[in-house]
């Protein structure tokens, strides 16, 4: 393996270009897509590099219980500096395991919570809640699904704004975007080199939203303007319950996204330009990632199995 084993934990380096620029030259919903992608196989290819190092640390520890066979010197010699990153990988991955269930618990109780406070209301597909604090946000949940509103958000909205609200909460539904800003936080926490793709993400969905309520409106204009006047209402407002699922994003960005001409929408970049050769190098990565997690993985199992052969 050598060296090549440590690959994967350092690519991630190579999306940050794309991270940025995807925002600003791809359309909401491929930026989206691509990025999720590229944030899931360098996470998990890094997960996989933390674990297979760790088996070589765990083997060296007094008393463990691994097979006597592994802690032989041909299977230390596969990792370079063996003694050091063999042991520094265990509370690494424990470290990264404890993030990502620490991510779902809560994922799982705030949508459990945010179920039970609606048991109450009637089973349609809108709740609007008697409250003084403006807030709107999609809850998923599948047959559950709900867009949740404030009587205080409504109230300070024209009816087309009112309209644009609710295609823009059913968007985020439509199209699943807590499943990828889940799949992308996930990557973040397993390894922090993958936080610029989270933070992208994070305002690619919400574009995307935007960009499919302004095609069921049939009017940017007026979708701009509910998001500035929500944004402006909601200020100094406790951040709602549920915004890990639809962050808001940078409201001054995406109303002067709005306010310009619809994305163009493209299935790949050409290599021949600074997003196309940037998805190119992500993709690159991700590739060269996943081959060398792979070749890793493949060859630490012929290694082991030779230390403790049958």
């Amino acid at each position: 393996m050598g060296v090549f084993v440590f690959l994967p934990l350092v690519l991630p380096l190579t999306a940050w270009p794309i991270a940025r620029l995807a925002e600003q030259h791809l359309h909401p919903r491929a930026a989206t897509r691509l990025l999720t992608g590229v944030a899931v196989v360098m996470a998990v290819c890094s997960t996989v590099c933390l674990a297979l190092v760790m088996v070589v640390g765990t083997a060296q520890l007094p008393g463990n219980p691994l097979p006597d066979g592994w802690s032989d010197s041909e299977v230390r010699a596969a990792v370079p500096y063996d003694e050091v990153a063999g042991k520094a990988a265990i509370p690494a991955l424990v470290a990264v395991l404890a993030a990502c269930g620490a991510m779902l618990r809560r994922h799982g109780r705030v949508r459990a919570r945010a179920h039970r406070a609606l048991a109450g209301t009637r089973p349609t597909g809108v709740a609007v809640l008697p409250d003084d604090v403006p807030y709107a946000y999609a809850l998923p949940g599948g047959r559950r699904e709900r867009v949740v509103v404030s009587t205080a958000l409504l109230d300070r909205l024209e009816p087309a704004e009112r309209r644009a609200l609710f295609a823009h909460e059913r968007a985020h539904l439509a199209a699943r975007h807590h499943r990828f800003l889940l799949a992308v936080g996930l990557a973040a926490r397993a390894n922090p080199f993958l936080r610029p793709l989270r933070t992208a993400v994070a305002y690619t969905a919400e574009r995307w939203a935007d960009e499919d309520a302004a095609q069921v409106v049939g009017s940017r204009r007026t979708v701009a303007r509910a998001i500035g006047k929500a944004a402006l209402v909601s200020r100094g407002a406790p951040e709602a319950a549920l915004a890990g699922f639809a962050a808001a994003g940078p409201v001054p960005r995406r109303v002067a996204a709005l306010l310009g001409p619809a994305p163009a929408v493209r299935r790949w970049p050409s290599l021949f330009t600074s997003v196309g050769a940037a998805a190119w190098g992500a993709a690159a990565g991700a590739a060269v990632s996943a081959m060398s997690s792979a070749n890793s993985a493949v060859t630490m199992v012929l290694i082991l199995h030779a230390a403790t052969p049958l």
